[in-house]
């Protein structure tokens, strides 16, 4: 990135690379927060607390106020059910759809997506979970394997990234690399701004390491939404971030 487009990114209002995520139980909730935020973001995560009330009303209406929406629905089922719900959710105009990182329903996905600008990612490993419960879980990887086998699988399925905790984020950008595609998303929650609690997550980063570290697009919820001032909490993130370049 070059020094004038760093440039431009510190006089923006919001950084394009910050998803904030709107985990509240509410589709009312989420517009008062949305409100509370104003223009210092532009980019949103629904997952699946707003999936069960009203989150596709939201997305589309979040959409039509011009702010980038990603699904966070983690789509898991037999590849014909994934491939027509794909479909259906590709003629939202929303900008990214998780699936789990399974071949089978990453392929299935991309059958669903195509021709659409819905970009699919495949959740590689919770952030929430350690070595020692993928050992629990019946894995003989451990995290960061695990992430770099499922890595190569969305690669070969034809997807468009993967979400890997800060961590992995490196490893999966080299992968990609290699492999040829340099415009491969590596979306990182488990981003925890200087001083901000860790809740439950176990595998994190501050935002500026997971953007050193191959990330495209921070996820961050809890340290904006739950601010005092949640405006001034994601534009402290905003500075935070400016002086790094990534791309």
């Amino acid at each position: 990135m070059s020094e004038a487009v760093n440039n431009d990114l510190a006089d923006r209002p919001f950084d394009p690379r910050v998803i904030c995520a709107l985990d509240v139980p509410t589709a009312d909730e989420a517009r008062a927060l949305v409100e509370r935020i104003g223009n210092a973001v532009g980019f949103y995560k629904i997952g699946l607390q707003l999936f069960a009330s009203d989150g596709m009303a939201l997305a589309r209406e979040l959409k039509a106020s011009g702010a980038q929406i990603f699904l966070d629905w983690k789509l898991h089922d037999i590849g014909v059910t994934v491939e027509k719900a794909t479909a259906v959710l590709a003629e939202s105009g929303c900008d990214l759809l998780t699936v789990h990182a399974r071949p089978q329903v990453m392929a299935a996905a991309a059958r669903g997506a195509a021709g659409s600008d819905l970009k699919i990612l495949g959740v590689t490993v919770l952030t929430s979970l350690t070595d020692e419960d993928l050992k629990a879980d019946d894995h003989t990887l451990n995290a960061q394997q695990l992430v770099g086998l499922r890595v190569q699988q969305a690669l070969d399925a034809g997807i468009h990234g993967v979400v890997s905790s800060p961590v992995e984020a490196a490893a999966a950008r080299e992968a990609a690399r290699i492999r040829g595609v340099d415009d491969f998303l590596v979306v990182t929650p488990g981003v925890r701004p200087l001083g901000a609690d860790l809740n439950d997550q176990m595998r994190i980063a501050s935002p500026e390491a997971a953007l050193l570290g191959g990330a495209t697009h921070l996820v961050i919820g809890r340290p904006i939404t739950a601010a005092s001032d949640p405006r001034a909490a994601a534009r402290a993130i905003t500075r935070e971030i400016a002086r790094v370049c990534t791309g």
